[in-house]
């Protein structure tokens, strides 16, 4: 089942990217906002996680994977020191200050918002599914919709959860829950194996219940 918590839209902007040396990518959805306004392909692309940089690569940039979080994003700029400006593309809202961290340490990055992240309700099939009793294995991938999730999450189903991060987790910790998993890495991959885990050890858990 699927229940999108954001609704991801290109902004009707113009990038000027004429002084700019290289770009940072710190999601999938900037990516494709960024092709969707035809930016320079020519610059080269440096980026969050396997997802984004794939994706950047995928547009026609350059790209190079500079570390699986923010965090290792800025750290690993401020250790290769490429040459700047740079231009960081990111959504209205955005984790990191990765632009002003960056600048602070003395490598110039300038920060330009090109898509918005609108909140969504559940589906009704999501809806119907929470006001159930069979349990509800569901990943999260964001802070952002991890917040949401906690504030539109009603009803009796016995709800198993996987973040993507501690960050990701910590909004759903005011949830009744069965449990709460984070992945080992912020990666497609590893969510995927969390996911897979917590699945079987639901139907284990489930199977010891035995006929009602």
């Amino acid at each position: 089942m699927h229940s999108p918590l954001l609704d991801i839209r290109t902004l009707a902007v113009d990038v000027q990217t004429r002084d700019m040396r290289g770009l940072v990518f710190t999601s999938a959805n900037a990516v494709n906002a960024a092709a969707t306004l035809g930016v320079d392909r020519s610059l080269p692309a440096y980026c969050v996680g396997q997802a984004t940089t794939g994706t950047a690569q995928g547009a026609g940039w350059d790209a190079q994977m500079v570390g699986a979080t923010a965090e290792e994003l800025v750290a690993a700029l401020l250790r290769i020191r490429p040459e700047s400006p740079l231009l960081h593309l990111r959504g209205e809202h955005s984790r990191g200050d990765v632009s002003e961290h960056l600048t602070e340490m003395g490598l110039t990055v300038h920060e330009q918002p090109i898509y918005q992240q609108r909140l969504l309700p559940l589906t009704a099939e999501a809806a119907e599914m929470a006001a159930g009793c069979a349990p509800v294995v569901a990943p999260v991938f964001s802070p952002r919709t991890a917040r949401q999730f906690a504030d539109v999450w009603t009803g009796p189903a016995p709800l198993w959860m996987v973040a993507i991060s501690e960050a990701t987790a910590e909004p759903l910790k005011k949830l009744g829950y069965e449990r709460l998993k984070v992945a080992k890495r912020p990666t497609p991959k590893k969510m995927r194996k969390a996911v897979k885990k917590l699945v079987k050890h639901v139907m284990r858990v489930e199977g010891n219940l035995g006929p009602d």
